[in-house]
């Protein structure tokens, strides 16, 4: 009797092993299936061209989900990416079309690369606010960065009356001429944004997986009581993500404004949604403490993907919203059997030592 009891735990522990890897393996599971389909009912939809175009579709949303990734890791939200997208567009066109005026007949205009720099400032600057309203004055991170989200918004309607700042070509004898590149350069064969992107993926899994701040991510996320018990400077690491996810954000703005030689405060609107689900779908846990980077890569291009093919197929822009509010929730719902199955097969195995 005995031994038929430890037979059937150990096949249940085998059985649990497989279905918990493929759980993990999800994401991987669902590229594959989104990029067959599409292989085979989208027109064209390996072609070279369409490739390079949803390489940088991806890469937009790729952005926003690694900040979000290290945001929701620590068991936070952040609703104001695509706000900030929109602000951050709206200062870099206003910049360069317009400078900063002092008053008294001058005006200040910045090349191209100082433009830049004040952008992804600003996008640091309100991740900072974010990583202030939750830290110093204890409010909760879907309150704080819905308000932050409403906030950004009205300042880029403001920055133009509602309108866009067009033809962002610059003045050569201003120095602002080459904004061009970022959004529609190449190197190698490849877009400039999509390199931007390899730079700050590797940046970012190597801060995630080989230093301390990246550690001490995971720690507040698992637990915050106990990582502040073991003297983990929570604040610090929570202002870190927020402004982390402000400078990704702010980089899409600049790549949207410089692909389009334009920039429109209504740019980002619902970003935050593309990101959530990418990292969602990419394995990182809405309860905190678990995600990669690498996953997370992997979730934006499922999102991408799905989203460009369903285009290509012509489906209605409001099933697209059904669609992708589906994938969010069967994401959720996986990531959270995945949970009491990792709980249930650890139970196993120990009790197969034992």
């Amino acid at each position: 009797m005995t031994t038929a009891t430890t037979t059937t735990n150990a096949t249940d522990a085998t059985s649990g092993s497989v279905l918990l890897t493929l759980m993990k393996l999800r994401t991987f599971i669902a590229l594959f299936a989104v990029v067959a389909f599409f292989s085979i009912f989208a027109p064209n939809f390996l072609s070279t061209a369409n490739l390079i175009l949803m390489s940088k579709h991806v890469a937009l949303n790729a952005f926003l989900a690694m900040g979000m990734t290290f945001v929701i890791i620590t068991g936070g939200i952040d609703l104001s990416v695509g706000s900030i997208v929109g602000l951050c567009g709206m200062v870099a066109g206003g910049l360069i079309l317009n400078g900063i005026d002092l008053q008294f007949g001058y005006t200040v205009y910045f090349n191209v690369v100082e433009v830049c720099l004040i952008t992804l400032a600003v996008g640091i600057v309100i991740g900072a606010v974010n990583g202030l309203l939750i830290t110093k004055l204890n409010v909760a991170p879907f309150i704080a960065t819905l308000g932050t989200l409403y906030v950004a918004r009205g300042f880029a309607l403001l920055s133009s009356g509602g309108q866009t700042f067009p033809n962002l070509v610059g003045k050569p004898e201003l120095a602002t001429t080459g904004f061009a590149f970022l959004g529609s350069g190449r190197l190698l064969g490849l877009p400039v944004s999509i390199w931007v992107l390899i730079v700050v993926a590797l940046a970012a899994a190597y801060v995630a997986r080989y230093t301390p701040i990246g550690r001490h991510i995971f720690a507040v996320g698992g637990n915050e009581r106990a990582a502040r018990m073991s003297g983990i400077r929570v604040d610090r690491v929570k202002m870190f993500v927020y402004m982390f996810s402000g400078f990704c954000a702010a980089i899409v703005g600049l790549v949207i404004s410089s692909e389009l030689m334009a920039s429109h405060p209504a740019t980002g609107n619902s970003f935050e949604l593309n990101a959530i689900a990418a990292a969602v779908l990419g394995g990182t846990s809405m309860s905190g403490g678990r995600g990669t980077i690498g996953g997370t890569i992997i979730g934006a291009f499922v999102i991408g993907i799905l989203s460009d093919g369903l285009v290509m197929m012509g489906i209605s822009s409001f099933w697209q919203m059904v669609i992708k509010g589906i994938v969010i929730i069967v994401a959720v719902v996986v990531d959270q059997a995945q949970r009491r199955l990792q709980q249930q097969v650890t139970l196993m195995q120990l009790a197969k030592k034992g």
